[in-house]
């Protein structure tokens, strides 16, 4: 009988362990990433100038990654943290024109999260596709507040999205979308959250509170300097404040948080030495700092030599949420569990590639081949000395083991995009025009603008519009794809100064066209400047006007819409932003 109550308590304590570990709660998730923020943008990495307390905090209570890379630009590195994959088996190959867009087969972080029975949130730059299904909304996020494109026009009072519906930010935007997460914070408290910041600072424009510029001014900075410090001093705050909102609601021993970059720095600053900046392949463009901070399982001051990657960050996550079994088999990834648990533990030397238009890189534990020279980064983690010459082995077997893997998976010609039109729940579609075709072709970057239509900028770049529209020879074009045939209500987003009304324009797509008149002027100034140094390439903001064009028939499939003008009476067409598409019933 003794035995049997032995057996039973037993039994017992066993059923009770299993039923805590089922009701346990999973750990909440918070993951910021911020935009052109570099290695040496801390004062933990020993910057003379900028202070960052609560960073340091953050990485001084967990794990620091010491060799972690990222892409060298935007977009590819968000795509590589969404699929754990690097950026050319995603589809993503670019930074604007749909160069930005993961592909639909593609499964997310957000997408494994909501399998797990997580609350997925966004708050800031997604720049991994604008158009539904590309949108946060239709990749695993149940909320998006922020802005698609790869940057803003201006940070204060800024036009954003919340779940596909226009909104206006109120002051900086970093401190409203940092209120706005905080607000999903506390709706989420019942259940596990996935929480992502992406915050847009400090790309530029460079524009700053007043408190933050006049600091790091007042230390004799340059003007560009001292914004970007200032821009990271706030980023500093609102983490802080974020972290907070984790203590005071009793989450933060249960909250994976995690903080890095997605690239390196896009100005040469302190960068710890680092070679090259924002855009290269060297250790300047693509080591930046990374933090894992968890209470409950990572031991304060942990420090990580090993090399790192933000595809490891996916199976990483899903590994530290006890269900490794999401883990898609296909990735790139390693997770980094048994390092956050013991830095000793054993560690594969792997080999890691990247390719970034014609620039390339290969590197492990000990070499990089970056641009075609080779470097020893224990030794050397400057790259002041090629070693070329000296190891002629190395460097040609590391080039063969890069061509095998380029022509294995960076696909040789880059597929046409075509914006998603009438998807259910999404009526309306916004053609911006800078991912339009312009016609006299207007080469990226080109330096003239006599071709008789052209955008503001070089680039045509987010945001850009289409300005020097002078000839009757020129048009516009967008390519579709139309998920519901039926018909579409067509507006223009446009100004116009008075000398220039009465261009007539014909829209046409497929089968299908309509004319309309330019007939009423609108030319507002653009809105103040608030930069502290002046912008290179992006656009400054200003209102549109709307003008209702009149009705197309659009049929399903791929098809190209064009705007054209008929007659111009007077000295240009007219300065287009976007065409709308609204999907009537």
């Amino acid at each position: 009988m003794r035995k049997l109550n032995y057996k039973l308590t037993i039994l017992y304590l066993v059923l009770v362990n299993l039923a805590l570990l089922c009701w346990a709660k999973p750990p909440n998730v918070v993951v910021f990433l911020t935009d052109d923020q570099g290695w040496g943008d801390l004062s933990l990495h020993n910057n003379p100038h900028l202070q960052t307390p609560y960073l340091d905090r953050l990485a001084e209570s967990g794990a620091q990654l010491e060799r972690f890379y990222v892409s060298p630009v935007c977009a590819p590195t968000r795509a590589s943290l969404l699929t754990g994959k690097f950026h050319s088996r995603t589809g993503v190959h670019g930074v604007t024109r749909g160069q930005e867009n993961m592909d639909l087969k593609e499964v997310t972080l957000a997408d494994l999260f909501k399998e797990a029975g997580y609350r997925t949130g966004i708050f800031g730059k997604w720049h991994n596709g604008a158009h539904y299904p590309y949108h946060p909304n239709g990749r695993g996020f149940d909320q998006f507040v922020g802005f698609s494109a790869g940057h803003l026009s201006d940070y204060f009072d800024a036009k954003l999205e919340e779940n596909g519906r226009s909104i206006k930010s109120s002051g900086f935007i970093v401190d409203y979308l940092t209120d706005r997460a905080i607000e999903f914070i506390d709706a989420s408290k019942n259940q596990p959250f996935f929480c992502y910041i992406p915050y847009n600072t400090p790309h530029s424009p460079l524009q700053v509170p007043d408190k933050y510029f006049d600091k790091y001014k007042q230390m004799g900075l340059d003007d560009r300097t001292a914004c970007v410090y200032g821009m990271c001093e706030n980023i500093d705050d609102n983490v802080g404040r974020v972290m907070q909102k984790l203590e005071e609601s009793g989450l933060r021993e249960n909250t994976i948080v995690i903080f890095f970059s997605d690239n390196g720095p896009d100005t040469y600053r302190f960068n710890g030495g680092l070679k090259g900046k924002k855009g290269d392949v060297h250790e300047g463009g693509m080591k930046v700092p990374c933090f894992v901070s968890w209470p409950k399982a990572i031991a304060p001051r942990t420090g990580i030599p090993k090399v790192t990657a933000h595809v490891d960050l996916l199976p990483s996550l899903m590994d530290m949420i006890g269900r490794p079994d999401l883990i898609p088999c296909d990735i790139d990834g390693k997770s980094l569990r048994p390092l956050l648990e013991n830095p000793a533990a054993g560690w594969p030397d792997r080999t890691l590639y990247m390719n970034w238009g014609y620039r390339t890189r290969i590197w492990n534990e000990r070499y990089a081949l970056a641009e075609g020279e080779l470097y020893d980064l224990l030794e050397d983690p400057n790259q002041t000395q090629p070693l070329g010459q000296a190891l002629p082995d190395v460097k040609a077997s590391m080039e063969r083991e890069l061509q095998q893997w380029l022509q294995k998976h960076v696909p040789a010609n880059e597929t046409a995009f075509a914006i998603p039109v009438g998807y259910p729940g999404r009526p309306v579609t916004e053609l911006p025009a800078h991912e339009s075709h312009l016609y006299p072709e207007f080469p990226f970057g080109a330096e003239r603008f006599d071709s008789g239509i052209s955008y503001v900028t070089r680039w045509g770049w987010a945001n850009d519009w289409i300005t020097n529209w002078t000839s009757t020879q020129a048009y516009v074009r967008w390519d579709i794809e139309v998920e519901t045939a039926g018909r579409y209500a067509v507006t223009l987003n446009y100004t116009c100064p008075e000398k220039d009304v009465g261009s007539r324009i014909e829209i046409r797509a497929g089968d299908d066209s309509l004319e309309v008149a330019i007939a009423e002027a609108f030319d507002p100034p653009l809105y103040p400047d608030r930069d502290r140094f002046p912008r290179e390439s992006e656009v400054h903001e200003k209102d549109w006007a709307s003008l209702s064009a009149g009705l197309l028939k659009l049929n399903s499939g791929k098809t190209n819409l064009t705007v054209k003008a008929l007659e111009m009476p007077g000295n240009q067409v007219m300065e287009l932003r976007a065409v709308s598409l609204k999907r009537l019933q």
